[in-house]
C-alpha cells in the first residue's frame, strides 16, 4: 500500500417558485357571468363555431366537475369508440393531463359534463395520447411517440393485443409505459409471442409475481430469447444460498438493471470471499452492492480501494463489516474522508493505516470541509492529524449537522513564539526591534523548526554570519521545509552550476518553485544556444522578473521564443 504518494494526481480525487397572489386569479363564476350573454347566442350554433372562454391557469376545477369530465372521456371511448370497458376506464381516470386540455374548453363548470360530450361527437381525439399518458409516459416522451397516420387505438390491433397480454398476466397498467418506451417493438408482437416469453422465465422457476416485478424494472428481457446473463445471475444467486424469488422484492420499476454488471460483481465476489456462503450472507445484507447502479457504484468503490493498494484479503474484510448504508454514499464518504486526512496534510503513511484499519469507519459518515473543522476547534494542521492519529475515531465529532466546539488553548503557539525570538536573537536581531517583528510576522510553522533550516544553508558552505544576513534580507526563505530548501541548493549549484554564492547574494531565489526555476532557465539556456542572451545572468535577472517582463527583454528576442516558451510552459506546468 505505497502508493498514496500518488493521491494528489489521481482523477478520483477531482430550485425558484413562483408565487401567484389569489386576487389575481380570476374565478370561474366571473368567468362564466361574464360570457353569459355569449353564451345564450352561441348555444345552437356548431361547436366549432364557439369560441369558448379558457379558465385562469390558476383557477380550479371542483371534483364533480373533474369527475364529469372522466365519465364522459370513458363514455366516448367505450361506447362510441368501442374500447373494451377496463381499458376505457384506466384511460379516463389516469389521464389528468389531456383532461385538462378539455377543461380548458369549456366554459361552464356546472355543464362540462354536457360540453364534452357534444365536443366529443364533433372533435374525435388522438386516443393514443391519454392512452400513452395512463400507461405512464410523460408529456414530452408523448408528443415524441404519437403515430403519424393513426389516432384511434382500435386501429392498432397488435398494440392493444400485447398490451392486453401485460394487463392480463398482472403487469400494472401504469408502469407499461417504461416498457413501451424501452423496448416499443414487444408491442408489435405477433399474438402468442409476448406470452411464450413471459412463460419462458416462468419455466427459469421464478413465480408469476417475481416474473412480473423483473419485467417492470427490465423491459428489455423481453426482446430476443431469454436473457442469458439473468439467467446465470439467478443460477449464481442460488449457488450462495439465495432462491430465484428473492430478487422481487429488491428490485424497483423505478431502475434499469443491466444484469452483465451484476453477474460481474457477482463473480467478482466469489473470487474475494472464501466461501459461497460468505457472499450469499453479503448479499443478503446489503443487496445495494448488487443492485445499486447495477453493481457499478460498488466497482466504483472497489477501484478506489485497489488504488489505495487494498488486496483481496483487505477487500474481502470491509465487505463483510459494510455498514447498514448505500454504496454510493459510503463511497462518497469514504472519498471526502480521505481528501480530508490529504488536505491536513497528515503523512502518507500516516493515511494509509488510518484508511486500511478503519475503512467501514470512514464511510460511514460525511466529514465537515476541513477549513471549517480547523476554524471551529481553533488547531492548527499539525495538532489536528495527531489527534486522528492517537484516536481515528474523533473523526465522527466533526460529521455534517454536528456542532464543533474549539479545544482549549494547548499553548504551542506561544512557546512557538517564543523559539522563534530566540532564535532571531541569536541571530543578531535587536530584541523588539522593527526587524525582528516584521520577520515574526512573515515566519510560518514551529519555532523549532527555524534552526535546521538555518543550518541547511551553512552546511552547503555559507558562513553562518553570510546565512544571518540573508534571513534578515529574505526571512520567508525559512518557511520552507528542510528538504525543500535542500532540494533546491542542490538543483542551483549542482544542476545549475551558480556558485553557493550567489544565494546569498540573491536569497530571494530559494523562494521560488523548482517548476519556475527550471523554466526560466531552460529558455535562458536556448536563447544563449541561439545566440539572443549573455552567457552569464544573475539569478536575479533570471527569476526576479516577471513572466510578462521576462517575455518582453528577453523571450521576443528571438522569432522563435514565444512559441518555444509556450511549449516550455506546457512541459513544466507553469
Amino acid at each position: 500500500m505505497n502508493n498514496l504518494q500518488k493521491f494528489k494526481s489521481l482523477s478520483f480525487l477531482k430550485w425558484g417558485f413562483s408565487d401567484f397572489h389569489s386576487s389575481f386569479c380570476v374565478r370561474p363564476k366571473t368567468l362564466i357571468l361574464f360570457y353569459s350573454s355569449r353564451v345564450e347566442i352561441a348555444e345552437d350554433l356548431h361547436l366549432d363555431e364557439i369560441r369558448a372562454p379558457k379558465f385562469s391557469s390558476a383557477a380550479r376545477v371542483s371534483r364533480a366537475a373533474h369527475n364529469e369530465a372522466q365519465e364522459a372521456l370513458l363514455e366516448y371511448l367505450h361506447c362510441t369508440r368501442n374500447l373494451p370497458f377496463s381499458d376505457a376506464e384506466h384511460i379516463s381516470k389516469n389521464s389528468p393531463n389531456f383532461l385538462g386540455k378539455l377543461l380548458k374548453k369549456a366554459k361552464d363548470e356546472q355543464k362540462i359534463g354536457h360540453y364534452l360530450t357534444k365536443y366529443f361527437r364533433y372533435n374525435p381525439v388522438n386516443e393514443f395520447e391519454p392512452f400513452f399518458e395512463s400507461i405512464g409516459l410523460k408529456q414530452s416522451e408523448i408528443d415524441a411517440m404519437l403515430p403519424r397516420n393513426l389516432m384511434f387505438l382500435i386501429d392498432d390491433n397488435v398494440l392493444l393485443e400485447n398490451y392486453h397480454v401485460l394487463c392480463d398476466y398482472g403487469v400494472d397498467r401504469s408502469k407499461i409505459g417504461k416498457i413501451y418506451k424501452e423496448v416499443k417493438e414487444v408491442f408489435g408482437y405477433d399474438y402468442g409471442v409476448l406470452q411464450s416469453k413471459l412463460q419462458g422465465y416462468e419455466n427459469l422457476g421464478l413465480s408469476q409475481s417475481t416474473v412480473i416485478k423483473v419485467v417492470a424494472s427490465s423491459p428489455s428481457l423481453l426482446t430476443g430469447v431469454v436473457n442469458c446473463e439473468f439467467f446465470q445471475v439467478l443460477e449464481m444467486l442460488k449457488k450462495v444460498g439465495i432462491e430465484h424469488d428473492w430478487i422481487k422484492g429488491q428490485l424497483s420499476e423505478k431502475n434499469t438493471y443491466q444484469w452483465n454488471q451484476m453477474l460481474r460483481i457477482l463473480s467478482f465476489f466469489n473470487e474475494i470471499f472464501c466461501s459461497e456462503e460468505e457472499v450469499g450472507g453479503v448479499i443478503q445484507r446489503h443487496p445495494g452492492l448488487m443492485l445499486d447502479g447495477s453493481g457499478s457504484k460498488t466497482f466504483s468503490l472497489i477501484t478506489v480501494l485497489v488504488k489505495l493498494g487494498f488486496k483481496n484479503r483487505e477487500l474481502s474484510s470491509l465487505f463483510l463489516q459494510f455498514p447498514r448504508i448505500q454504496v454510493g454514499t459510503f463511497t462518497r464518504n469514504f472519498r471526502q474522508t480521505l481528501l480530508f486526512l490529504i488536505a491536513i496534510e497528515m503523512e502518507a503513511d500516516d493515511i494509509m493505516k488510518i484508511i486500511s484499519e478503519h475503512s467501514t469507519f470512514v464511510g460511514s459518515f460525511a466529514l465537515k470541509k476541513p477549513v471549517s473543522i480547523l476554524a471551529n476547534l481553533n488547531v492548527g494542521k499539525k495538532r489536528l492529524c495527531n489527534m486522528i492519529k492517537e484516536d481515528p475515531r474523533q473523526l465522527k465529532n466533526w460529521t455534517l449537522g454536528l456542532r464543533v466546539n474549539p479545544l482549549p488553548n494547548s499553548g504551542e503557539n506561544e512557546q512557538s513564539l517564543m523559539q522563534k525570538t530566540v532564535f532571531l536573537l541569536k541571530l543578531g536581531f535587536a530584541p523588539n526591534s522593527e526587524e525582528m517583528k516584521k520577520s515574526l510576522k512573515v515566519f510560518r510553522g514551529k519555532g523549532g523548526e527555524l534552526q535546521e533550516r538555518f543550518d541547511c544553508f551553512v552546511k552547503a558552505g555559507l558562513d553562518r554570519e553570510v546565512v544571518s544576513e540573508m534571513i534578515k534580507v529574505a526571512p520567508q526563505v525559512l518557511n520552507q521545509t528542510k528538504d525543500l530548501i535542500e532540494s533546491k541548493i542542490d538543483f542551483l549549484v549542482n544542476g545549475l552550476g551558480y556558485p553557493i554564492s550567489s544565494i546569498a547574494t540573491f536569497p530571494s531565489c530559494i523562494s521560488y518553485t523548482i517548476e519556475r526555476v527550471k523554466l526560466r532557465f531552460s529558455m535562458y539556456n536556448w536563447l544563449k544556444e541561439q545566440g539572443a542572451a549573455g552567457p552569464s545572468l544573475a539569478l536575479s535577472t533570471i527569476l526576479a522578473s516577471s513572466d510578462k517582463k521576462f517575455v518582453k527583454y528577453y523571450v521576443e528576442h528571438h522569432p522563435r521564443g514565444p512559441e518555444v516558451w509556450e511549449k516550455l510552459k506546457k512541459e513544466f506546468n507553469a
